[in-house]
This record gives C-alpha cells, sequence and structure tokens, in this order.
C-alpha cells in the first residue's frame, strides 16, 4: 500500500534584499550610488555614497590667484556656473572692501535669472524625460533653448557665460541687446505658461508625481534644507529677500512658497518662479542706470569675509580668508546640493523602485558641486 504524503507550503510576504542603483543609471544625469534596502517593489531605506566625481577644487583654488579664482569657481557647477563665480566675487568683494557700481549690481543680477529660467527649465525637462513623456521633454527643452540662445548672444556662450570679475562685471549690454532680451522673454514667457498648464493637468505627469516623495515641513526644517526644495514645502526663505545683495532690494519679485511637499509641488513651483525670475529680468533692462562696470582693486589685507546668494538649488556659501599675498589663504564652499541630498531618505521612505530616479530629480541635485 502506498504511503500517503502530504506537502505543506507557508506563503510569506516580499523578501527584504539590498538593490544598488548607480552610479551610472539610465535616468540618473551624474554618477551617484544609491544603496537600496527593498521590499517587494517598495524601499525601505536608502543610503547614499558619493565621491566618483571629486576634484580636490578647494585645494586647487589655494593655488591661484584672487583672480585665476573667478574662473576656477565658474566650473564647480554648470547649472550654477555663473551663482559660483558671483558669489565669490562678493566674497572677495568684502575682504577687500570694495564696493562695485551700481550698474554692475543690476548686470549681475539679471545674468543670474537669465541662468535660472534656464537652470529650472532644465530640471522640469529632465522630469519629463524620467517619467517617459519624450515628447514634453523635447518641448521643454525647445523653450530652454531661447533662453540658450540669449546666454550665447549676449555672453558669448552657453554654459559658462564669464560675466563676473571682482570689482564688477566683464561684460556690457548695449541698448539694442537689452532689446533683444526683453524680445526673448515676451517669446518665453506665454511657452512656459503653456509647459505649467501641462505639467499641471496631464494626467500622466500627475499620476507619477503629484503625492509622491513627501517631504514635510518639520522634515526640511530639522535637516535645514534649502531653495525651491525647501520652499516647496512650505518654508518662506530665499537669499535674495533675507539677506539681499546685488540689485535685488531694488527690485520688485515675491518669494514662492507652496505647502504641498510632493514632487509635483517642487515641479510647479520652479515654474512659478521662472515668471518672477522673468519680471526681475525685464526690470533690469528697464531701470539699469549708466556708469562704470568694474570698481577699482583695493590693497589685499589679512582678513577673512563670507559671502551667500540664491542659486536656482538654493543657498551658496563662500568663505575666505587672505594673508596679504593674492593667493587665498583657504577658501571653502558650500553648495545646496550638500544639504539636500539629507531629504532624500526622507522623500523616498516606502516609494516604489521606478520612483527613485524621478524624486532624487525634484531636489536637482548637481554631484560635482557637492564634492568639488
Amino acid at each position: 500500500m502506498k504511503a500517503d504524503t502530504t506537502i505543506e507550503t507557508t506563503v510569506t510576504g516580499p523578501r527584504t534584499f539590498s538593490m544598488p542603483l548607480g552610479p551610472v543609471h539610465v535616468a540618473l544625469e551624474e554618477p551617484v550610488y544609491f544603496h537600496l534596502e527593498v521590499e517587494g517593489e517598495t524601499v525601505r531605506k536608502v543610503t547614499l555614497t558619493s565621491g566618483h566625481v571629486h576634484r580636490g577644487m578647494e585645494a586647487l583654488a589655494a593655488q591661484r590667484n584672487l583672480i585665476k579664482n573667478v574662473t576656477l569657481t565658474e566650473r564647480v557647477c554648470s547649472l550654477c556656473s555663473n551663482s559660483h563665480s558671483f558669489t565669490y566675487c562678493m566674497a572677495v568683494e568684502n575682504v577687500l572692501g570694495i564696493s562695485i557700481p551700481m550698474r554692475a549690481r543690476y548686470l549681475r543680477t539679471m545674468s543670474e535669472e537669465i541662468k535660472r529660467v534656464a537652470s529650472h527649465l532644465f530640471n522640469t525637462a529632465i522630469q519629463a524625460h524620467i517619467i517617459g513623456y519624450k515628447s514634453l521633454f523635447m518641448h521643454t527643452m525647445e523653450v530652454r533653448e531661447i533662453m540658450q540662445d540669449v546666454k550665447e548672444t549676449v555672453y558669448g556662450n552657453r554654459m559658462n557665460i564669464s560675466s563676473n570679475c571682482i570689482g564688477g562685471v566683464k561684460c556690457d549690454l548695449t541698448p539694442e541687446l537689452f532689446k533683444y532680451i526683453l524680445g526673448a522673454l515676451d517669446k518665453v514667457e506665454p511657452l512656459v505658461d503653456e509647459l505649467r498648464e501641462i505639467y499641471a493637468t496631464n494626467p500622466l505627469v500627475l499620476g507619477r508625481t503629484k503625492g509622491i516623495g513627501m517631504f514635510p515641513k518639520e522634515d526640511a526644517l530639522r535637516l535645514g534644507i534649502v531653495g525651491p526644495v525647501a520652499r516647496g514645502s512650505g518654508i518662506c526663505k530665499d537669499v535674495r529677500k533675507d539677506s539681499p545683495y546685488a540689485a535685488y532690494p531694488l527690485v520688485d519679485f515675491k518669494v514662492v512658497v507652496k505647502d504641498g511637499a510632493c514632487c509635483h509641488t517642487r515641479t510647479q513651483l520652479r515654474f512659478d518662479e521662472i515668471f518672477e525670475s522673468i519680471s526681475i529680468i525685464r526690470q533690469c533692462c528697464r531701470d539699469t542706470p549708466d556708469g562704470p562696470l568694474v570698481a577699482p582693486m583695493n590693497e589685499i589685507r589679512v582678513a577673512e569675509a563670507v559671502a551667500r546668494t540664491e542659486a536656482p538649488r538654493g543657498e551658496v556659501f563662500y568663505y575666505i580668508r587672505t594673508d596679504g599675498t593674492d593667493v587665498p589663504a583657504r577658501l571653502k564652499w558650500r553648495v545646496p546640493s550638500y544639504m539636500n541630498w539629507e531629504a532624500l531618505p526622507v522623500m523616498m521612505k516606502n516609494c516604489n523602485v521606478a520612483d527613485v530616479a524621478l524624486i532624487t530629480n525634484t531636489i536637482d541635485p548637481c554631484v560635482s558641486c557637492t564634492e568639488r
């Protein structure tokens, strides 16, 4: 007689395992490595490992004189390149006691806002790319090309515009160039408004962004998050208002703040900020006074100073110490991405693996400037 055999099976939940993401990944624009603890398709823990593009730029700055470091700092980051040379020049001017001419203040402000518009459009375009909405990606990049053409026409370059110098600016603008910029803004503004409407209402975009990557205000305050990421969580912080510099005390604009705290909110906030930037550029074109572009250099003294500005990603902070020579004894900077990386473990808690790259993009990270 055949023995009766019974096979018992036990049903268990999803297994937790480790998953590497990066440093080379199709949707991550720069080399960064995420170590994910995953349960099924749900992310339970995120650990970030960086250092893949470290260039030792602070050490390089200690081998160059104050003027050469204007070129070096502009290469810390591509999208925020102007912000770094801007802030560095402010730090040097503070340590030397230089007050720049009013025309230079307006021209610096205008170049910074032109870069901000292009940077925000790039970030929102990459979001469409990660979602898989290729036509929207190309549409957004096409609008950005108008601002790229402005940079190339006015400053001679599409990325590193090399407009700032210690004591003022190198690039003067003629009345014809002011008129050209205003004409480009007239083209860009309605196109950006159309894009904002698409990102706000399209079901594909909403399905991938609304309610995803939640980042509560209390966590943003606890971690010291800056820039659009902080303002997307209801924190009204903007260096342009809190510690005005250049021509920002003289132009009219508002700080855009939203409370949604998700990927969709951070995207819409950047679109709203573009319109504020366009308004600032128009005011600069209208109100820039005549006068010199550069203030004379002062004697280099033994001193230290700081400067900070509001880059497209948030606060950029520079510290400089001089020892009486034209080579800085110490130059150090802190970039917004350095602070904002800390937001990702909160945003990615219990998210889907497919949303990791998308959430990462909404903090608009820059690996290069973080690692320096």
